[in-house]
């Protein structure tokens, strides 16, 4: 199984496709992160990749896997990320 890019392995790499510093790349990164961090609440969209959206679970029974025994796991709110359907089809394939 491959490993996983790091993100040292990330900023390298884009370092040296684009003409900017790792530095400089770091810093586009972190300013991303906390752009998004910032903006969940209203969805945050990165073009072409995905969005950022918060989402409500309701409460429901689940099994604690050692007994079996029933449990409510309590309504909360998740973050997730959706995929652009381009990057979906560029990584499983078109159907």
């Amino acid at each position: 199984m491959a490993k996983t890019m790091t993100k040292a392995a990330v900023l390298g790499h884009l370092a040296s496709k684009t003409n900017l510093s790792k530095k400089q790349v770091a810093e586009v990164f972190d300013e991303t992160l906390t752009l998004a961090c910032k903006e969940a609440k209203n969805g945050f969209v990165l073009p072409g990749f995905g969005k950022l959206v918060l989402a409500n679970r309701k409460a429901r029974i689940g099994r604690n896997p050692q007994t079996g025994e029933p449990i409510k796991i309590p309504a909360k709110r998740v973050c997730k990320f959706r995929l652009a359907k381009s990057v979906k089809d560029a990584v499983l394939g078109k159907k």
